[in-house]
C-alpha cells in the first residue's frame, strides 16, 4: 500500500480540529461543500451517509491524501435533532432533552483513495439531561453559541448546566469518537506519519 502525501480533515468542525490537535496529529482542513442529509432516514444512517458524503467528496479532490470525514447527530427517540437554525429551535430543543435520556451518534469515515482505504465507524452513546427550568435554558443558551452544535448544546460548555449524566467516550459527544480514531489510524499505520 502506498503512503498517503499528507492529512486532511474534511470538516469545518473546531470541536473535531481542537481533538485532533490535542492528540498530536499533523493534519490540514478542507470543508466539502456536499449537501447533507437532514432526515428521512434512521440516525445510524444519517450520520454515516454525512461523514461518507464529505469524505469521499474531498478525497476524490486528494486521491493521495489520508482522509477523514465525520457527522455527528442527536436523536430523542425517532426524533432526529440536528444543528437549530436559530435561537427559538435550540430553545425548543432544549425543551425537548429536559430530563430525558438521548442519544448521540458519530460516524467516522477513513479514506486513502489511491491507497484502497476506506473504513467506517460509528460510535453511539447515551447522554441525560437535567430537568430544566426555563431560566436555566435562557442562561444556557445566553453563554453558549449552541447553533453549530446538534441538539443545540455542547456538553463541554457549561455541561455543568444541563447534563445529568453521560456514558463514554466524552469525545463522540463532543464530536469526534477520537479513541476510535486513533485506534484505526494507528492500526493502519499513518500514526507513524502524522502524529508526533
Amino acid at each position: 500500500m502506498s503512503s498517503p502525501s499528507e492529512f486532511i480533515l474534511a470538516s469545518g468542525s473546531s470541536r473535531r480540529r481542537d481533538l485532533l490537535k490535542q492528540d498530536g496529529w499533523q493534519f490540514r482542513i478542507v470543508v466539502s461543500d456536499v449537501e447533507e442529509h437532514e432526515n428521512g432516514v434512521p440516525p445510524e444512517q444519517l450520520v454515516t451517509l454525512n461523514a461518507q458524503l464529505k469524505a469521499k467528496a474531498v478525497a476524490e479532490l486528494h486521491p493521495n491524501a489520508l482522509v477523514l470525514g465525520s457527522d455527528t447527530t442527536v436523536a430523542l427517540g425517532d426524533t432526529i435533532l440536528n444543528k437549530p437554525a436559530n435561537l427559538d429551535e435550540a430553545r425548543e430543543m432544549l425543551r425537548k432533552l429536559s430530563g430525558q435520556t438521548h442519544q448521540v451518534h458519530t460516524a467516522f469515515v477513513i479514506i486513502h483513495k489511491s491507497g484502497g482505504v476506506e473504513e467506517l465507524q460509528i460510535i453511539s452513546n447515551k447522554v441525560r439531561f437535567k430537568p430544566l427550568a426555563e431560566s436555566t435554558i435562557n442562561t444556557y443558551l445566553g453563554r453558549v453559541h449552541t447553533l453549530d452544535k446538534a441538539g443545540g448544546y455542547a456538553i463541554q460548555e457549561r455541561g455543568d448546566l444541563i447534563i445529568d449524566t453521560y456514558e463514554d467516550p466524552l469525545s463522540n459527544i463532543i464530536g469526534l469518537p477520537i479513541e476510535a480514531v486513533n485506534e484505526r489510524l494507528g492500526t493502519l499505520g499513518f500514526d507513524k506519519l502524522f502524529r508526533s
